[in-house]
């Protein structure tokens, strides 16, 4: 299944809406939509995405920023992807 996650860092200066629309047209079947900061671990719907993932899953997002603004987090959350068996796609769009 495809997974899609979307996440603006302040809601009253950006919208996720241009996200959203790019992920549901390239075939996610739920999006995660987040305000919070990248540098922040503490994201509840990022956590809730991670732990409905499967085996075969795929997580989509826009841009890799949008997962992480830390490399090291980056890193930990796409090793935490590969290790259950699921796969992450930066959507080109």
């Amino acid at each position: 299944m495809l997974l899609g996650y979307a996440r603006v860092s302040k809601s009253e200066d950006q919208e996720a809406a241009p996200q959203i629309r790019e992920l549901k047209k390239a075939g996610c079947k739920k999006v995660f939509e987040e305000t919070a900061s990248g540098g922040r671990w503490d994201r509840p719907e990022l956590h809730q995405l991670l732990d409905r993932m499967r085996a075969g899953d795929t997580l989509v997002v826009w841009k890799l920023d949008r997962l992480s603004r830390s490399l090291k987090d980056l890193l930990v959350i796409l090793e935490r992807i590969d290790a259950m068996g699921a796969r992450w796609f930066r959507r080109k769009f």
